[in-house]
């Protein structure tokens, strides 16, 4: 039997991050939440031996830019990353496809998008 899926949210906007992760849970998911990067890398520490889907904010207080999405992708080929942002850009969206993220979301976004485009990092890792 294999590991179960770990989901980490990464997001400063705690009502956001919150919502999410309500979202990913009710739909059957482990999920582990982190506001800054620092926190993001010690759930990921953690996180070793499970599937990873990592959906990450693009702007951090510590990381403004896609230098914690190459790390994650860096250190966890295996990983997919989903970036969301509220203030990104087509050059952003560009830069984000060649470091290897899954997918670009805008804000506002439907939850049940987000759990959907999960659901979809998650089944290209063999699980849901």
């Amino acid at each position: 039997m294999s590991a179960p899926v770990v989901i980490v949210v990464v997001d400063d906007e705690a009502l956001l991050r919150w919502a999410v992760a309500e979202s990913l849970i009710a739909a059957g998911y482990e999920v582990r939440q982190a506001d800054t990067a620092a926190q993001a890398v010690q759930c990921l520490d953690t996180a070793k031996a499970s599937p990873l889907v990592v959906v990450l904010d693009l702007k951090l207080p510590d990381s403004s830019d896609l230098s914690l999405a190459r790390k994650i992708l860096a250190d966890r080929p295996d990983a997919s990353v989903i970036m969301m942002t509220a203030h990104g850009s087509a050059q952003d969206k560009a830069e984000a496809e060649a470091a290897g993220v899954f997918k670009f979301i805008q804000k506002p976004f439907d939850l049940s998008e987000m759990t959907a485009v999960v659901r979809e990092a998650a089944a290209k890792m063999g699980d849901r």
